[in-house]
């Protein structure tokens, strides 16, 4: 890693990679000679004194060479059948790796060190600069010459992999009381208290935006006060506006001085700096009123940091700035040159409407509002994009043209002449932000297609059938950020397709949204996602496994309090990206922890997996019917969402390998692709993918203390440095055709 990439800055929330601008390169032979500072000398000092055999291999090694010789064949003289058979690679899968003891997690990780010694991988963490591997290197130069620059960071995780090695720390067990505790620090947005201070947020926005409304300072078309209206007059007539859904995106905060305004002028100078940066930068702001009004200004007592995890979507970071115009595309797929199959080997009708990754599903994004959301996340993939100027929160611009009737007739038609499609996935943006117009226009076409695709079927022989359409999914956060949209008018659509889509083969209608922490969980969002149900729709979470979001018991409770609402989680997503996202970026041993530790007590017994899948034959019961489930399995949750990281490649997966680590203590990790689902046939040919993560874990205990936490119930931590996925709950997989389709892959150049 070349010098520049020494940093002291953030010192408070873990040390940088990289200072702000480029310098020269220099040689990493070069890195060889740079000591080692205090605290990295104090951690190596330990780590000799609790294994004097490291010790000795260190001091008796002429060379890093022999190094490595010796530590190798002291882990292979100690390594299990089962582990050793899982180094090799000769057995895989959740059962095998359930097989696994603590200590062979690190005999498997110090042989993965070893063997992939000196080799070189792109950071993009770093603009791409090359980072080298060689742990063991770097113990030696520090034990012999005092010096190869390797950081605390980095010491740490080596003093807890040799503790883990040799036995010295096992791994910890927690019970379920445990957890309750945990999930208690973190009230819901239906406790009375929390509702309360959102009350109290509210007449603060609303005063404030007649004020402004009155200087003349904010201007709406449609808003409008009449003539001789008195203050509180307007402010009754905004408490109305407050439940139309325009409303808020006519008023969403574009600036910091009016999002700080409206939240008391609570923010603080360092932050208010950063969002001025972020600004002049070119990265949009968009925050509605309603979502503002969830943030706390009065923090109470007992839900102090419970809105972090709220905060860290509207808020950005100094990383944040600094990368953008840097930020790379994190899933290659989505990348399309016309003509040219994706990175999945798929070749799309166009660059922006449809995007694919896997045979039996393909997105839709339509040219209409459905391109924009109803906020903007600062954690959003869609920064890389923002970074050319093509932004999404020009609403005015994003009425549907003469054309797209047309246009979307070309689009469906893909999906109609693909052998292998069966499920569509209505998105963008977010699929409810487009009107009910466009909306309905856009499922009438969905049906007309289905509908074509199934008379044509009838005439092809069993095994050249091609596969119909089963699934629709509209993949949506308004149920989060702004409720107001799940209208009666949105029901009625929804429930009318759903009833004649059903007569040409669809099965399964789904809305796939976006819960980040119990506290989005309001009476408002309550009564979205009871019209969805009620309009025969499964309502399912996908979770963005974020820094705050990844505390102890959040996401447990967030389970818990979704499936009172009648919500299935779907997964629990690593946050995507590099160095813009990393303080959002919580460590995928953290996620394969939270797997295994906390989500364990939603585990769901075989015995009641039928019980599972009859849910969604009656959306409209789902919260009874998942009380019901619960009190039968004696479950505070159903564990019914998979861990996983969306792949820089194709796919989503969590398995992989901490197979290195650089000088900083950021592992680096080998994922192969879940071998559990259908993928593109590419992935033979790709191999496994590379990632970096963006901060070490000792980083994100710091980030974690920051903000409140205790280290020891995160003890475990540095031990999981293996994970496998999850299989796929039987809930979410496709309905049986009663043909056999065609194995022929269409729009497939690989």
């Amino acid at each position: 890693m070349p010098i520049s990439s020494i940093s002291t800055r953030n010192a408070g929330t873990g040390e940088a990679d990289r200072e702000r601008g480029p310098r020269p390169p220099i040689a990493h032979a070069a890195l060889d000679h740079i000591a080692i500072n205090v605290k990295s000398h104090r951690l190596l000092e330990r780590l000799l004194k609790e294994n004097p055999k490291l010790e000795e291999i260190m001091h008796r090694s002429k060379n890093e060479i022999e190094a490595l010789l010796g530590v190798r064949d002291w882990v292979m003289a100690d390594l299990q059948p089962p582990a050793l058979a899982w180094y090799r690679r000769e057995v895989s899968g959740r059962e095998a790796f359930e097989a696994l003891e603590w200590r062979d997690y690190a005999a498997i990780r110090l042989l993965d060190y070893i063997d992939n010694a000196g080799r070189e991988f792109p950071d993009l963490n770093l603009r791409g600069e090359i980072a080298v591997s060689n742990p063991i290197k770097l113990i030696w130069l520090a034990v012999n010459r005092g010096t190869g620059g390797a950081r605390p960071g980095f010491f740490e995780d080596m003093l807890r992999l040799f503790r883990q090695f040799s036995g010295k720390s096992e791994r910890q067990t927690y019970s379920r009381e445990d957890l309750g505790a945990w999930m208690e620090r973190f009230p819901s947005g239906l406790d009375p208290r929390i509702v309360k201070l959102r009350e109290e947020n509210r007449e603060r926005i609303i005063k404030i935006l007649v004020d402004r409304m009155d200087s003349g300072d904010i201007r709406k078309s449609g808003f409008t006060f009449e003539p001789g209206m008195s203050r509180e007059q307007k402010i009754l007539r905004m408490h109305e506006w407050w439940n139309d859904h325009r409303f808020h995106l006519s008023f969403a905060v574009r600036s910091p001085e009016l999002l700080n305004e409206l939240l008391g002028y609570s923010l603080d100078p360092d932050i208010m700096k950063i969002l001025f940066e972020a600004r002049d930068a070119g990265i949009p702001f968009f925050v509605n009123p309603y979502y503002l009004s969830l943030l706390h200004v009065r923090v109470p007592y007992f839900a102090i940091g419970a809105d972090l995890a709220i905060r860290d979507y509207v808020v950005y970071t100094q990383t944040l700035v600094e990368e953008f115009g840097h930020i790379v595309a994190w899933e290659k797929e989505d990348q399309v040159r016309p003509g040219k199959p994706n990175a999945a080997g798929w070749l799309l009708p166009n660059q922006h409407n449809i995007h694919r990754r896997y045979p039996e599903v393909a997105i839709l994004i339509p040219d209409s509002m459905g391109r924009a959301c109803g906020g903007l996340c600062a954690v959003c993939q869609r920064m890389f994009d923002f970074q050319n100027g093509h932004l999404a929160f020009d609403l005015e611009k994003l009425a549907p043209k003469e054309t797209w009737s047309d246009k979307l007739r070309s689009l469906v038609a893909y999906f109609e002449q693909d052998t292998q499609i069966r499920d569509i996935l209505i998105t963008g943006g977010d699929a409810l932000m487009s009107t009910d117009r466009t909306l309905g226009d856009l499922l009438d076409a969905v049906y007309e297609m289905a509908r074509r695709k199934r008379k044509a079927n009838a005439g092809r022989p069993d095994g050249e059938k091609h596969a119909e359409l089963v699934r629709v999914r509209l993949g949506t956060r308004l149920p989060v950020y702004l409720p107001q949209r799940i209208t009666p008018e949105l029901a009625t659509i929804l429930a009318e397709f759903r009833k004649k889509a059903m007569l040409v083969g669809v099965q399964q209608f789904v809305i796939q949204t976006h819960f980040e922490a119990p506290m989005e969980v309001t009476p408002e969002a309550r009564e979205g996602i009871r019209r969805l149900l009620e309009a025969g729709w499964l309502v399912t979470n996908q979770l963005v496994f974020t820094t705050a979001a990844s505390r102890r018991g959040h996401t447990a409770k967030l389970r818990t309090v979704l499936n009172d609402v009648g919500v299935l989680p779907y997964y629990t997503f690593s946050v995507k990206g590099y160095m813009e996202n990393r303080h959002s970026f919580a460590t995928n041993a953290r996620a394969v922890q939270e797997q295994l530790e906390e989500k364990i007590f939603g585990q769901i017994p075989d015995a009641l997996l039928g019980d599972v899948c009859a849910l969604p034959a009656q959306p409209e019961d789902m919260v009874e019917n998942l009380t019901r489930l619960r009190e039968k399995a004696g479950l505070p949750f159903l564990a019914t969402d998979r861990n996983v990281l969306n792949l820089p490649g194709v796919g989503k997966s969590l398995t992989f390998r901490v197979i290195g680590i650089t000088r900083y203590g950021r592992r680096i990790l080998e994922f192969d692709h879940d071998r559990t689902r259908s993928h593109s046939p590419i992935i033979d040919w790709m191999g496994r993918v590379v990632v970096i993560e963006s901060k070490s874990i000792s980083e994100y205990l710091d980030q974690l203390e920051a903000i409140g936490e205790q280290r020891d119930p995160y003890d475990n931590l540095f031990g999981y440095s293996l994970g496998e996925t999850e299989p796929r709950m039987p809930i979410y997989e496709y309905p049986r055709y009663d043909f056999e389709v065609t194995g022929e892959m269409t729009n497939l150049q690989l």
